[in-house]
């Protein structure tokens, strides 16, 4: 069951990164595409906007489609902790802990879970458990 349980986590986050990251990269599922959400990074003070809007939709993209697949999975692991390291800072933290108020509540779940997977490893349904 546990094997069940981090194929359940994986794919639910992964495909949720997945989406965000081609929110920012493509425009698709309501965002804004690289030029549109490189002009907010700017505004946030992280520059070249267009560049970190890449590097960050790169990032979701690349380390959902692992996540959820469980390929090199402490990889994927780092890369979704390190937007949500970002969001946190950049965005969320002044706003203190609770959703509710804008807050790095729901960062903090995401980190914590990507970091978890990727310490505990992905389980027997992933493509690491055939390579490693």
């Amino acid at each position: 069951m546990l094997d069940l349980g981090l194929l359940l986590i994986r794919v639910v986050i992964g495909l949720l990164f997945i989406g965000h990251g081609a929110q920012k990269l493509f425009g698709w599922f309501g965002g804004y595409g690289l030029k549109g959400t490189g002009g907010w990074m700017e505004s946030l003070g992280l520059k070249p906007g267009v560049t970190m809007a890449l590097l960050a939709g790169l990032a979701e993209l690349v380390g959902g489609l692992f996540f959820a697949a469980g390929f090199l999975t402490p990889l994927a692991g780092l890369l979704i902790a390190a937007t949500m390291v970002m969001a946190i800072v950049k965005v969320h933290a002044a706003n203190g802990l609770w959703s509710t108020a804008n807050g790095y509540e729901y960062n903090l779940t995401l980190l914590v879970v990507a970091i978890g997977v990727a310490l505990t490893g992905p389980g027997a349904y992933a493509i690491d458990a055939f390579i490693f």
